[in-house]
């Protein structure tokens, strides 16, 4: 493992203590065992190492939502939605304690937003959006399914059910199968 590699497994480790807000460059970097200088020579910023441990160091969606628009018709799609709803889960329970904290003033969130752009939460969203827009074309979706609708009820549940585990300090029940059922009987 590299200076970056683990710079960004030291980054999710302090982010997942102590919040994205109270993470600081240079606890990070010692964390790694590392200098302030050594981690800046990897990135320009915190928000670029959030991204990093983002896209890292949680579970694959958006890599895998990417590889089910472009064949979506590989497996069924109850077991999409399922995998999908799995990994969804995973992601937000493993990414609240990372996250959250950019909700802590207004100020952070401006800041964060307008450094995020298209790397927003929408990421997400669109992307399950143009997954089940490539089902309706292959005719797995009923025609005229609002698509966007399907996403946002299939994440914000995910989103709700890993909120409460995460509140509650519990593992998250396996909800996916069942999540996706759901929806699929609307699709």
């Amino acid at each position: 493992m590299g200076s970056r590699e683990e710079i960004v497994a030291a980054a999710a480790k302090v982010m997942r203590e102590q919040g994205y807000a109270h993470a600081t460059t240079k606890v990070i970097a010692q964390t790694a065992g590392y200098s302030e200088a050594m981690l800046y020579k990897h990135f320009r910023d915190k928000t670029d190492l959030f991204l990093s441990v983002m896209g890292e160091e949680l579970p694959a969606l958006g890599a895998t939502l990417a590889e089910l628009t472009a064949d979506p018709g590989r497996a069924p799609l109850r077991d999409n939605l399922v995998r999908v709803a799995r990994l969804s889960l995973a992601f937000y329970v493993e990414g609240f304690p990372i996250a959250v904290s950019v909700f802590s003033s207004r100020e952070l969130l401006r800041s964060h937003r307008e450094r995020l752009g298209e790397h927003g939460p929408r990421l997400l969203l669109d992307g399950v959006a143009a997954y089940l827009r490539a089902e309706r074309r292959l005719g797995r979706v009923k025609a005229g399914t609002d698509v966007e609708a399907a996403a946002a009820l299939l994440l914000g549940a995910c989103f709700q059910q890993a909120f409460l585990a995460t509140f509650e300090e519990t593992e998250p029940a396996d909800r996916a199968e069942r999540l996706a059922d759901v929806l699929l009987a609307g699709l």
